[in-house]
């Protein structure tokens, strides 16, 4: 079963009673009450159904200390001899640097398994750009290799920037009135970007 988290940033009663109605609950009004009942349905998938519940929370880095601490806590349900939930913690690299923090000791030492993106080479942004481009129908040379590798050197290798200068080069090479991006239509986009 899969129920998206949207908000990672509704606080602790709403990372609760997500749990609680992703499992087939209502959940209960208060939040004492609230906080037993998403431990009992974690329990219950798991001993009745067989099932290990894993919360997926993307922009992981965007949640306040309570709503971390919550995700603790319901990890830590049994004492650590073992959870009913697992959980996957996706965030920008702001992230690893907040676990670490001393508010923060108690779920930094339960986290199992720790990785970090590198961001890509020269070569794997250009071919970055070439599978999007494929996957949007278009076989053929879009982007110069000049406006490629300004992308690459801008965008400091992170996907998010890659895709944001991608879009905004093609734009600018639209608004051109150009068949492909070249260098100048990069440098465009660098500027709408980074002036932003």
């Amino acid at each position: 079963m899969r129920k998206p988290f949207g908000n990672p940033t509704v606080g602790a009663r709403g990372l609760y009673a997500t749990i609680v109605s992703s499992l087939g609950g209502t959940p209960r009004f208060h939040r004492a009450s609230l906080i037993r009942q998403a431990a009992e349905a974690l329990l219950t998938e798991e001993s009745e159904r067989g099932r290990k519940v894993v919360l997926i929370l993307d922009e992981g880095h965007l949640p306040d200390a309570e709503q971390l601490e919550g995700l603790r806590l319901l990890t830590n349900s049994e004492m650590d001899s073992r959870s009913s939930l697992a959980c996957l913690i996706v965030g920008q690299p702001t992230l690893r640097r907040r676990i670490r923090l001393g508010a923060f000791a108690a779920l930094d030492q339960q986290v199992a398994l720790r990785y970090s993106m590198t961001g890509m080479d020269h070569k794997e942004t250009a071919g970055y750009v070439a599978h999007h481009l494929k996957i949007a129908g278009r076989s053929d040379t879009l982007f110069s290799d000049d406006a490629l590798a300004l992308i690459y050197q801008v965008s400091r290798w992170l996907l998010r920037a890659v895709n944001n200068l991608a879009t905004q080069s093609l734009v600018a090479a639209f608004a051109d009135n150009k068949s492909i991006v070249d260098e100048s239509s990069a440098r465009a986009a660098v500027t709408e970007v980074t002036t932003k």
